[in-house]
């Protein structure tokens, strides 16, 4: 007799019905309750999954922020610059007497050229501290903004600082290594200044309010300037592929060139047929090409990297960003190669040294606290402070009321679940990455991808911010991320944020103008605020005339009116005199 054989359950079925028990058991839980899994018709496996995409889309900014902020020269000055023999091959130490070429020797005191190429070493040394301290940095205030996004909004948005405020912030506000117009720690207190008079304005719900006072094309067009800003820093050789050069005659033409290519440009002066450099002037990056374009290797990794990216988008596959930069990076980190991000001098051997670490807890040494307000006085100082204020009430208020209305949050008045502490959460996170030493910290259009996944409350955020929290073990490696592997991201970021301009009415004159100044200025001029101040003024001049007609209109109106009501009252009054009269009669 044939005995029948129990039934066995396919491996996935049991799997799935773990995963159905686990999320039965938390959306019973205090936990679910708190986070309201079951009134939001989300699961744990769900909000874990989409953390997960919305860390993998953003992921990007930890290596492009630090890179972008080290642009600055953070708190890195000419006291970080060594002394150097008057012949560079030469140690300082030996520096005494004749070369053996009959050269005499002295040791030669850094000046402010000290910051600019050829870099210093002592400085250059202090660029690398600075950015490991920015990556530290950058992990932390995303960490804390997504952990009270999450824990107190109670939704599915994710926060790190801002692309587009940290390129003002590096570029125009502190400039190239410091060559701008206020200091590193005092831009670091405009922004304190700024997240607090954020903090009391989210407090007292006028963020809406603020946000609606600025001109429709400039608040609409402002995200694609700033889209193009970025593309145009992507483009370069400090952060970019390369792809874009000098050119004395036209300012830009077609790079690519090799290093060996590349020369650096100094502002000089000719009197009597003497050469001087222009006092305050200052020596650029390497950004003329003197032959051999387009045969950089480097730039043909990025664009490998690009195109990767560009596929994963065209695909609809998340944590295309940080798939092309893991690609480029993991082919530059070969040594001996065209492209690698070690090339065999003093600091490739520093930088491949500490590569090989793989794990290590960076401890910020420079950035946290290096607030100065030494400049506040200064008109500089409070032209970022609004600069920054006003981009973090348009982007951040636009971000968090596109990103709830996506999610299906918004009411009929535009009004959504957590709103006080969502704005609050922003808000304060941009106090504390001033604190850190990072730029000002905003929501991500990102967690756009984590709502497409499903996450519907503040797991989604608090699954992110445990991404986070694993970065901070991983310094050596993000710290060895080269320029062009984070070119390509900051290109077609510029391409996402260029959807913006489908909402300005192109066939309305008054209102194209000024969008279009705003998008073109931002990215010529290398300033966000500049963009800003000429898109404003445009449709202020462009509608003087209508406002000014329909003021004389209501001023007529008005004058018209108050006659009428006079003549009504002499009427009424001189009525009211002839009942008197009749009665007395």
């Amino acid at each position: 007799m044939a005995t029948a054989l129990p039934e066995l359950s396919p491996p996935g079925g049991r799997w799935k019905r773990a995963l159905s028990r686990l999320n039965h058991g938390v959306a019973k839980s205090r936990v679910g309750r708190y986070f309201k899994l079951e009134e939001r018709r989300s699961s744990f496996t769900t909000e874990v999954r989409a953390g997960t995409a919305t860390f993998l889309t953003m992921a990007y900014i930890l290596a492009v922020n630090a890179s972008v902020l080290t642009d600055s020269g953070g708190p890195c000055s000419v006291a970080d610059c060594l002394p150097l023999c008057s012949v560079p091959t030469i140690p300082v130490s030996s520096c005494s007497g004749v070369s053996p070429n009959g050269t005499a020797l002295s040791v030669v005191q850094p000046d402010d050229s000290c910051k600019f190429a050829p870099v210093n070493p002592g400085y250059s040394a202090c660029l690398d501290r600075t950015r490991k301290d920015l990556i530290v940095a950058t992990v932390a205030s995303s960490l804390i903004g997504c952990f009270i996004m999450g824990t107190l909004a109670n939704l599915p948005l994710a926060l790190a600082p801002g692309m587009g405020t940290n390129a003002y912030f590096a570029y125009t506000v502190v400039g190239f290594h410091g060559s701008g117009s206020i200091s590193y720690g005092s831009a670091l207190a405009a922004v304190f200044m700024e997240g607090l008079l954020f903090l009391l304005i989210s407090a007292f719900g006028f963020r809406a309010k603020l946000a609606k006072l600025v001109p429709k094309p400039v608040r609409i067009s402002s995200a694609a300037g700033i889209g193009l800003f970025l593309a145009f820093i992507g483009l370069q050789n400090s952060q970019g592929v390369g792809l874009v050069a000098y050119s004395s005659s036209t300012l830009l033409t077609l790079g690519a060139c090799p290093r060996s290519s590349r020369a650096s440009l100094a502002p000089v002066l000719t009197v009597n047929g003497t050469v001087s450099l222009i006092p305050g002037g200052t020596v650029s990056g390497d950004i003329l090409c003197l032959g051999h374009r387009m045969e950089s290797p480097t730039f043909w990794l990025g664009v490998a990297g690009f195109v990767l990216i560009a596929y994963c988008l065209v695909r609809n596959i998340k944590g295309a960003m940080i798939y092309g930069i893991i690609f480029v990076t993991a082919v530059s980190w070969f040594r001996g190669t065209s492209v690698t991000a070690f090339p065999n001098t003093a600091s490739g051997d520093a930088a491949y040294a500490y590569f090989k670490k793989v794990v290590d807890v960076h401890k910020i040494e420079r950035t946290a606290g290096a607030l100065s307000f030494a400049h506040v006085g200064e008109g500089q100082f409070w032209v970022a402070l609004v600069t920054f204020l006003y981009v973090d009430i348009l982007d951040t208020t636009g971000t968090l009321y596109s990103m709830a209305r996506f999610a299906g949050f918004t009411d009929s008045n535009g009004d959504f679940p957590g709103q006080y502490f969502a704005f609050m959460s922003d808000a304060s996170s941009i106090v504390v990455g001033s604190l850190l030493g990072t730029a000002p910290v905003t929501t991500f259009i990102e967690s756009s991808t984590g709502i497409k996944e499903g996450g519907r409350t503040g797991l989604t955020a608090l699954t992110t911010a445990a991404y986070f929290m694993l970065a901070f073990f991983f310094t050596p490696l993000l710290a060895s991320i080269p320029a062009w592997a984070i070119g390509p991201p900051l290109i077609l970021v510029g391409v996402l944020m260029m959807r913006a301009v489908v909402e300005v009415d192109w066939d309305d004159m008054r209102e194209a103008i000024p969008a279009f100044i705003t998008m073109i200025v931002m990215p010529l001029t290398y300033s966000v605020a500049y963009g800003l101040i000429g898109g404003i003024g445009t449709y202020i001049v462009l509608h003087l005339w209508d406002w000014s007609h329909d003021a004389l209109l209501s001023l007529s109106a008005s004058v018209k009116a108050r006659h009428q009501n006079k003549n009504n009252s002499n009427a009424e009054a001189e009525a009211g005199a002839g009942n008197i009269n009749g009665n007395v009669v």
